[in-house]
């Protein structure tokens, strides 16, 4: 079967592609304007799957409490290990070292230096620590933040390098390739002529404003020796965008709560924990793949199943139980932060430009355990489809069914639709005050000591409906209906300040 795809892909290289390009936007559409043309030619059929979809949501937000608390239980015993100590005692600990590579683009030097600071208060031995400033060529203030950076954290750690990207024809500019360039460089100046040993060394993928826990880098040490597959492995914390929480306007940190959530979450459930954002990976593994890829802007998903395909499934994401704190988008006004989070969107959505490319591996690569390949892919393809239609189905699509069609209405399934759905939503309310108390646990408290917007910040989950379409369901809604009209989005950084 391989064989037989694998053969229409070559024929038909430029027509599968496209074909796979159109799905995401096809279904979206069709299954947010369901409520519509179904009330016409499938009425009960789009009443009950607007039904199915709710208790669906029950589900997923009862399932995000329950994941949530385990991990965030987890988190809390793993901060009160000392990692350190238990990975001094392995063998071969004083050969690991940890390359950092942190893109930046148009960063402020300040923002960089936050996250430089967490990595000086790492417990694992700095010196065997080594940072790579991945620049861009083409900003004009690379080589003078270069030089600040050098000044100060040069003594520091075991090395500070910079990688100048240079504009490449046929790569998209963005973190991949700029990772790309960074962790070639780093290779052939330290590990190929032998300064570090490539069996016992990481490497990381770091957001600029990423705040690392000090136990990070000790921990991952300990994961990494004592995993006999260490080579076939990534590494992944729990991302939460906790850096800034109280200083960015409601409807950013509404929507931050949740994906911080999510992003915790994810550590207990297995295979549906893929490398996201912030993450490490052995050296070995990545140079085995060949590095990130130069034709792609989002590229912790691609990475991931490059090397799952490229290993016949061999390969797999472990959790570390510990955060890492990221900003979420702030300017220096409100309409501002909010025109950045939506392009923060925009980018992360466009991570459904990867589908097709998934949906061929998973057609033409063969030796891959069908099983695995089938529910890491569904699950994607769940996530990526279902982005921008989940605020239409929960929202109003039991609403406009009835007004669409007043006969469907008079029916017992339509009378009731509006009322049964409200009453299945309605009980997700418990699910998201259970989520508030565990995000209250995990969070910082807010740092100018202003207890009554801690006690106040539930009320702003009534901004959820508008936020969620505006910062969430819109920019995804826009990248798959590009994506189907065959047009690409520019690389935007988003702006943290």
């Amino acid at each position: 079967m391989t064989n037989f795809f694998n053969k229409l892909f070559i024929r038909y290289p430029v027509k599968t592609r496209r074909g796979l390009e159109l799905i995401p936007g096809i279904v979206s559409w069709t299954l947010i304007l369901s409520p519509v043309w179904g009330s016409f030619l499938i009425p009960y059929v789009v009443a009950y799957f607007i039904l199915f979809f709710d208790v669906y949501w029950f589900y997923k937000s009862f399932s995000l409490v329950a994941t949530s608390y385990i991990a965030s239980k987890k988190i809390r015993n793993a901060e009160k290990e000392d990692w350190l100590k238990k990975a001094g005692k392995l063998r071969n600990f004083d050969k690991v070292y940890h390359v950092v590579i942190i893109p930046n683009y148009k960063e402020k030097v300040e923002k960089l230096r936050i996250s430089l600071e967490s990595l000086a208060q790492q417990t694992f031995p700095r010196k065997r620590i080594v940072v790579v400033m991945a620049m861009e060529k083409r900003e004009k203030e690379a080589r003078e933040k270069a030089g600040i950076i050098l000044k100060e954290f040069r003594e520091v750690f075991g090395a500070v390098e910079f990688a100048f990207h240079p504009d490449v024809e046929g790569e998209v500019k963005g973190k991949s390739s700029n990772e790309a360039f960074a962790g070639k460089f780093i290779y052939r100046k330290l590990i190929k002529k032998g300064f570090i040993d490539i069996d016992y060394a990481t490497v990381s993928s770091v957001d600029a404003d990423s705040v690392f826990d000090r136990q990070y880098f000790a921990y991952l040490s300990y994961n990494f020796l004592i995993d006999e597959k260490r080579y076939n492995k990534f590494w992944q914390s729990a991302n939460v965008n906790y850096n800034n929480f109280w200083s960015v306007p409601a409807a950013i940190r509404v929507i931050s709560f949740f994906g911080s959530l999510w992003r915790t979450g994810l550590l207990v459930q297995k295979d549906r924990l893929i490398s996201n954002s912030t993450y490490s990976l052995s050296f070995n593994l990545l140079k085995n793949i060949g590095f990130w890829d130069t034709d792609v802007i989002p590229e912790d998903y691609r990475i991931f199943f490059k090397a799952f395909y490229r290993l016949a499934g061999q390969v797999w994401v472990e959790p570390l139980f510990l955060k890492t704190s990221m900003d979420a988008p702030l300017s220096n006004n409100y309409i501002g932060s909010l025109k950045n989070k939506y392009n923060q969107e925009r980018r992360w959505s466009w991570g459904v430009s990867d589908d097709p490319l998934f949906i061929k591996w998973f057609l033409t690569v063969p030796n891959v355990p069908f099983m695995r390949k089938s529910f890491m892919l569904v699950n994607v393809l769940l996530d990526h489809l279902l982005w921008p239609v989940n605020w239409f189905i929960i929202t109003v699509a039991a609403i406009i069914m009835p007004l669409v069609n007043p006969a469907f209405y008079r029916t017992t399934i339509g009378y009731n639709l509006p009322r049964l759905s409200g009453l299945i939503l309605t009980s997700c309310l418990f699910a998201i005050l259970a989520m508030i108390i565990i995000d209250f646990r995990n969070r910082p408290k807010d740092s100018k000591g202003l207890t009554a917007r801690q006690f106040l910040f539930p009320l702003e989950f009534i901004l959820l409906p508008i936020a969620g379409f505006f910062l969430s369901t819109l920019p995804a809604l826009i990248s798959h209906t590009q994506l189907m009209f065959g047009k690409r989005i520019e690389y935007k950084v988003t702006e943290k300040i």
